[in-house]
C-alpha cells in the first residue's frame, strides 16, 4: 500500500514539475508541430537576445490561442546558445530529433548559421535566417534549405548607401566621400563588406574598415581612428553592448550621431536607452518593421497571452523593435507550415522537408498580413525556388531622444547589383562544396 501511495505521489510530483516547465517550454505530444527555439538570455548579447526570444515565443503561444495551424497545436523548447557557435550546434543536435522532429531552426546568429548550413541538407531541416545569415543564401538554386526571408545584410548595406546618396543629393555626390564601417569582427560583421566595396567602386567613395573585437566594449582605439580620419558617415554593424558603446564613444569624441547609421540589429531600444538624449539623431535601417506598439497583433497578444498571465516577458516590451522582430520571425515559421499544409494536408503535422516546401512557396500578401495583425507593419513577401528572400525593402528610423521615429520612405535594394553578386557567391560556394545547382524539376519537390 505504501509503495502504491509513493508511486502515486511521485507521479503527481512529476506532473507538477512538467506543468512548471510549461511556463518556459511546451513539450510536444502527438499531432503537435515542434518549433525548437535557439535563444540567448545570458551573456553579453542577452539585452538584445531576450526581447527577440520573448516575441518569438509569445507568437507561438498566440498561434495556439488562435486554434493552432489549421487545428494543429504548436509546441516549442528553448535552448540557450549564449550567441556561441559551438553551443548553437550543440542545441541543434539535441533538439533536431526531439518531439517528432524539428520543423525549422532559426539560429539568430550568422556564425551558427554558417555552421548549420552544411547540416541542414543532411537532416532535411530548413533554416530561417530573417535579416541575417549568408547573403548569398537568397539563391535557392544552391541553398535549398536556407531562407533569409525579408532581407540580407547586402540588402541592408545597399539601402543605407542609397539613403546616404539621397541625403547628399545623388550618387554622384558620393565621389570623394569617406564612409567608415565599424563592424563586429565575426561572420555577422563581415557580411556587408562585399556590397559596400562594390558600391565604393561604382561611386568613388572611400570605404574605411574598422573591426571591433567581441563583445565590443573596447572601442577607444576605433574612435580615435575615426576622430583622426573624420569620415563623412559611420555605419555601425554591431550587436549587443557594442552598439551602446559605439554611441557613448561617438558622444565622447564629438562625432555627430546624425551621421551614424546602424544595421537593423543596431537600432533597437536596448542600444540607445542608456545613452538617452546623447544618442539623439542616431539612425538605423529597419527590415520591414520598427517599434509597433499599436499594431493589431500587439493588441491581440496583450489580450490573449499577457492578460491571461502567459506572457513570456514584461508586457511593457510588447511592440518594441526586437520583440517585433521575434514576432515576425515566428510568424514566418508558422505561415510556412500553413503553406505546406495546403499541399500536404490541412490538419496534419508537417515534417521538416514538407515545411521547407512551404517556406519556398510562401506568399504573404498584404491581405494575409493584415489578417494576421501585421497591418501597417510589413510589406508583402513572396518566396520562390530561386528567391529564398522574398522581399528587398527597408526604411530608416531615427532616435529622437526618447523613441524611434520613421525618417524615410521605403527603399528597395538594387537587384541589378545584388543578383549578380548573389549568383557569383552562390556558385563559388557550390563549387567549393561540390554541390550541383538544382534542376527545374526539383522546384516542385
Amino acid at each position: 500500500m505504501k509503495l502504491r501511495q509513493l508511486a502515486l505521489a511521485t507521479a503527481i510530483a512529476a506532473a507538477g514539475f512538467s506543468a512548471a516547465l510549461g511556463s518556459t517550454a511546451a513539450f510536444a505530444q502527438a499531432k503537435e508541430q515542434f518549433f525548437p527555439a535557439l535563444v540567448y538570455r545570458t551573456g553579453a548579447y542577452a539585452p538584445n537576445g531576450v526581447p527577440f526570444a520573448n516575441g518569438y515565443i509569445d507568437y507561438l503561444k498566440l498561434t495556439n490561442a488562435r486554434g493552432g495551424i489549421n487545428g494543429v497545436k504548436v509546441s516549442f523548447e528553448e535552448c540557450e546558445t549564449g550567441y556561441a557557435t559551438d553551443r548553437g550546434v550543440e542545441c541543434y543536435e539535441r533538439l533536431k530529433g526531439k518531439n517528432g522532429g524539428a520543423t525549422v531552426f532559426q539560429p539568430l546568429s550568422t556564425g551558427i548559421t554558417f555552421a548549420l548550413t552544411e547540416k541542414a541538407p543532411v537532416d532535411k531541416i530548413p533554416l530561417i535566417t530573417a535579416g541575417y545569415g549568408r547573403s548569398e543564401s537568397q539563391d535557392g538554386g544552391v541553398f535549398k534549405w536556407n531562407f533569409p526571408i525579408a532581407g540580407t545584410y547586402w540588402v541592408a548595406a545597399d539601402v543605407l548607401i542609397q539613403h546616404i546618396a539621397k541625403k547628399e543629393g545623388g550618387f554622384d555626390k558620393l565621389k570623394g566621400k569617406k564612409i567608415a564601417l565599424v563592424y563586429h569582427d565575426s561572420p555577422f560583421g563581415k557580411e556587408p563588406i562585399p556590397l559596400l566595396q562594390e558600391r565604393a567602386k561604382m561611386h568613388g567613395f572611400e570605404l574605411e574598415l574598422l573591426p571591433v573585437t567581441h563583445p565590443g566594449v573596447e572601442q577607444k582605439a576605433t574612435w580615435l581612428k575615426i576622430r583622426q580620419s573624420r569620415p563623412d558617415y559611420v555605419l555601425n554593424w554591431g550587436w549587443g553592448v557594442m552598439n551602446s558603446t559605439a554611441l557613448k564613444e561617438a558622444q565622447a569624441t564629438g562625432y555627430p550621431r546624425e551621421k551614424m547609421y546602424g544595421v537593423w540589429w543596431a537600432g533597437a531600444e536596448p542600444d540607445v536607452k542608456d545613452v538617452g538624449m546623447g544618442a539623439k539623431g542616431y539612425n538605423a535601417v529597419m527590415m520591414q518593421h520598427g517599434a509597433e506598439k499599436n499594431a493589431p497583433v500587439v493588441k491581440e497578444i496583450l489580450e490573449k497571452v499577457h492578460a491571461k498571465g502567459q506572457g513570456t516577458g514584461p508586457k511593457e516590451e510588447v511592440g518594441d523593435v526586437l520583440y517585433m522582430r521575434g514576432l515576425m520571425s515566428a510568424m514566418f515559421a508558422v505561415e510556412g507550415v500553413r503553406a505546406a499544409q495546403e499541399r500536404f494536408g490541412k490538419g496534419k503535422v508537417m515534417t521538416g522537408e514538407q515545411a521547407r516546401w512551404g517556406y519556398e512557396n510562401l506568399n504573404l500578401t498584404q491581405a494575409k498580413l493584415d489578417a494576421l495583425g501585421f497591418k501597417g507593419v510589413m510589406r508583402p513577401i513572396s518566396t520562390s525556388c530561386q528567391d529564398h528572400m522574398g522581399a528587398a525593402w527597408a526604411r530608416i528610423h531615427t532616435w529622437d531622444g526618447t523613441k524611434f521615429v520613421w525618417s524615410s520612405d521605403w527603399y528597395q535594394a538594387d537587384e541589378q547589383i545584388l543578383k549578380p553578386m548573389v549568383r557569383a557567391a552562390a556558385d563559388k560556394y557550390a563549387a567549393e562544396k561540390k554541390i550541383q545547382r538544382r534542376a527545374a524539376s526539383d522546384c516542385d519537390k
